[in-house]
């Protein structure tokens, strides 16, 4: 598969804007290295700008982990350090200036970072990137998902696993499996938004009825880290004026792709999440 020209032809005169300026709300004390894989991967993947939203008693620890070329915004904390409600007020105003929105590795399950996921997705109209505990928030309450219908055209991506699908739908995990092309495209129309249904065999299906089975990535990549790179480079392809659909099937197969590269040098068995991200470029080239 090429990549589409518009991700791999720069004007002379191009500046970091016309690349996509991300947001990333992600990470909480035991988990902040999901929200460092994500903004690397959307920065290798051509993203413009990145900046990680984070609890700020994590900020210093950050720092000296993320990408150099990241950015970080300290938000209101919780005791447990989850970012809390009380961010709200500081993202919508931040949000003003952001393209994308990444929204939920690493992020925790407590009430108040769930109640901030919520109120995001239903209030803020940006294009979002929705994975992981920012999909747990939503599954947690079945009627804001509805509400999410009314909201068509809107590029809202979903990218679950077949344990968040199930919660997303109230089906068993066997159920999903059994019919994962099905399901997926019927998720995809009820609720207006594209879906990144992962797994062997990645499937994206959106609400015009449009779907792809990815045929890319090895057993090697069921490794803690990988979805969430994967959400980087889902944004930073929606940054770069990709359509959710497209962003999403054209990630899935680049992913899957270093990750076949990472596992010829590495192994499956030895295979982590920052291997797929530094065989990036060597995807991109094969894909160019």
């Amino acid at each position: 598969m090429r990549l589409p020209p518009r991700l791999l032809r720069r004007r002379p005169d191009a500046h970091k804007g016309d690349f996509g300026r991300i947001f990333i709300l992600a990470g909480s004390a035991p988990f902040s290295g999901a929200a460092v894989l994500c903004a690397e991967a959307a920065l290798r993947t051509g993203a413009g700008m990145v900046t990680l939203g984070i609890p700020r008693r994590l900020n210093s620890a950050i720092i000296k982990i993320k990408p150099k070329e990241a950015m970080t915004l300290p938000l209101g904390e919780t005791r447990d350090t989850t970012t809390s409600l009380k961010a709200y007020g500081k993202i919508r105003e931040f949000a003003k200036n952001i393209d994308v929105f990444v929204i939920g590795p690493g992020l925790s399950c407590r009430h108040s970072t769930q109640a901030l996921v919520q109120k995001i997705v239903l209030s803020l109209a940006k294009p979002m990137v929705i994975d992981a505990d920012g999909l747990n928030a939503l599954a947690a309450n079945q009627a804001l998902l509805k509400k999410l219908k009314v909201k068509k055209g809107r590029a809202l991506v979903f990218t679950p696993h077949p344990g968040e699908m199930s919660r997303l739908t109230g089906l068993s995990v066997k159920q999903v499996q059994s019919s994962r092309l099905k399901i997926a495209r019927q998720f995809a129309k009820s609720y207006n938004l594209t879906l990144v249904l992962k797994g062997h065999n990645t499937v994206v299906a959106d609400e015009r009825g449009r779907a792809y089975i990815n045929k890319t990535g090895n057993p090697g990549m069921a490794t803690a880290g990988s979805g969430d790179v994967l959400s980087g480079i889902i944004a930073a392809f929606i940054g770069q004026g990709l359509d959710s659909f497209e962003a999403s099937k054209y990630a899935v197969y680049l992913h899957g792709l270093a990750g076949d590269l990472a596992a010829k040098e590495k192994t499956q068995l030895s295979l982590i999440a920052s291997d797929i991200i530094d065989k990036l470029p060597q995807a991109i080239k094969k894909c160019s």
